[in-house]
């Protein structure tokens, strides 16, 4: 293992090594980032994870439409895991970071075109203001402290740069309550083992991945709250886009997308809540424009 030189996005105040191609910064082993690394440094699991996930049509149209192309720039992406947005978006970025905990899913990200960094998105090791693009994908709600995680993405973005995140849950989506609640619970133990068999899969595979959703689970998520709040102190003009996951560009159009499937709205209906509002659409999509220095400016939808 040998100390990393000239790498001109790094900040200066951070030691890093270099593993394999892997630049490695330290990394506090907290039990969430430990349940992060358990399950995506399975190399088994995170091939299935790549193959599968966020792969489709749809899930490329909603991204290209949010932040264009992805040539010529400087992109990081956050919770990269091993590579599935670039591997679906793909184009000829400038530069490529793919920032992750998880050594075993860098490699199979460093495999299809990424700079792997293993780092803390808590404390990210990287310069600000230096990146085009900055994208989460489906990782924000894996990390202990959501909006610091958040403030620390919106560091990286330089002017006139977006930052862009989807695919984690909607808190006002997933408040399940009563009946609710104990449907959620039961689901691994009877719905999912008898009654959705296609959706089961390994029991110790399926643990491990439950234990990484930190903030995927009743009485968590993501709210406009957090975006705005987070994000109004830095410069940013936010655009926030609920949608059902299954929605191409006319997800920035303000469609939802198809109905939930009805263990969804089994669920929010037992729990009190209308299936049918845009707080209870699955995901909300945040895509942030770094402005110049003058707050009035900024717009909030």
């Amino acid at each position: 293992m040998r100390k990393v030189k000239d790498l001109s996005y790094m900040r200066s105040d951070v030691t890093f090594t270099s593993e394999a191609g892997i630049t490695v910064a330290e990394i506090a082993q907290t039990p969430e980032i430990r349940a992060n690394q358990y399950y995506f440094s399975n190399k088994k699991w995170a091939k299935i994870y790549l193959k599968y996930c966020h792969r489709d049509n749809l899930f490329k149209d909603r991204w290209e439409a949010a932040g264009g192309s992805w040539d010529d720039k400087i992109v990081v992406d956050i919770g990269c895991g091993p590579g599935n947005l670039y591997a679906t978006i793909g184009g000829k970025p400038k530069l490529l970071i793919g920032v992750d905990i998880a050594k075993g899913s860098l490699e199979i990200a460093q495999s299809i075109g990424y700079q792997p960094l293993l780092a803390d998105a808590h404390q990210l090791p990287l310069v600000s203001g230096f990146a085009d693009m900055v994208v989460v994908n489906a990782a924000l709600h894996h990390c202990a402290d959501m909006s610091t995680v958040l403030a620390e993405c919106a560091r990286l973005v330089r002017p006139a740069g977006k930052l862009i995140i989807d695919h984690d849950p909607q808190l006002t989506a997933w408040n399940y309550k009563g009946l609710g609640l104990a449907l959620y619970n039961i689901r691994l133990s009877i719905i999912y083992r008898y009654f959705l068999k296609g959706l089961h899969r390994p029991l110790e595979e399926r643990l491990a991945a439950y234990d990484t959703e930190i903030h995927h689970r009743p009485g968590y998520g993501v709210t406009r709250e957090l975006f705005l709040k987070t994000l109004s102190n830095m410069n940013f003009a936010v655009k926030l886009y609920p949608h059902n996951n299954a929605i191409g560009a006319d997800a920035l159009d303000g469609i939802y997308g198809p109905q939930l499937h009805w263990r969804y709205r089994a669920g929010q209906m037992l729990s009190g809540i209308n299936p049918f509002l845009s707080t209870s659409t699955l995901s909300l999509m945040c895509v942030a424009t770094k402005t110049p220095e003058h707050p009035e400016d900024h717009c909030y939808i």
